[in-house]
């Protein structure tokens, strides 16, 4: 595995839109279920020393994610994804909210689309996501909170969490 892997990270705040281009060292169907399996996503999805919690996940069109980051204190914050469109090993859309644990998303955060493409190359894959901010103010909310910084923490986590399913 490379040192550094191929992380690319843009704001585009006309569009209101943050797009992220990642290579990871494993085949695309190892990828694929680390994304779509709620198990999967707690090991790697939250930046340490924070952990994800599911609460429930229903994997297709119409279906949600809602689950938890959950501080090193136990302090909870709640997010669902909708799911939108899913194209197996291919794409996700998913419409992105903060909620409470039941998973009504708080109306004072306009909702974000967020579109994954997945794509492999010599064994490698190439996940891009592009997400699509509801207003401006989120999409600087989110720039000047470490969203850059802990999305390449949790992809890192994902780096690591992948080494291990592969043996």
């Amino acid at each position: 595995m490379n040192s550094q892997p191929f992380f690319e990270f843009s704001v585009d705040k006309e569009n209101k839109t943050i797009h992220i281009k990642r290579e990871f060292d494993a085949n695309l169907s190892l990828v694929w279920e680390a994304w779509t399996t709620a198990s999967i996503l707690e090991q790697w999805v939250a930046p340490k020393p924070w952990r994800a919690e599911t609460k429930t996940m229903d994997f297709r069109e119409g279906g949600s994610w809602l689950y938890a980051m959950v501080s090193p204190e136990g302090e909870k914050h709640w997010s669902r994804y909708d799911y939108q469109k899913i194209e197996p090993q291919q794409k996700i859309i998913e419409l992105r909210g903060f909620s409470d644990e039941t998973g009504l998303v708080n109306p004072s955060f306009p909702r974000t689309t967020c579109t994954n493409i997945f794509r492999e190359k010599d064994g490698k894959t190439l996940v891009e996501v592009t997400a699509e901010y509801g207003s401006l103010e989120v999409l600087e909310y989110m720039v000047t909170h470490g969203f850059k910084e802990g999305m390449n923490a949790s992809l890192q986590n994902l780096d690591e969490l992948l080494e291990q399913l592969k043996r």
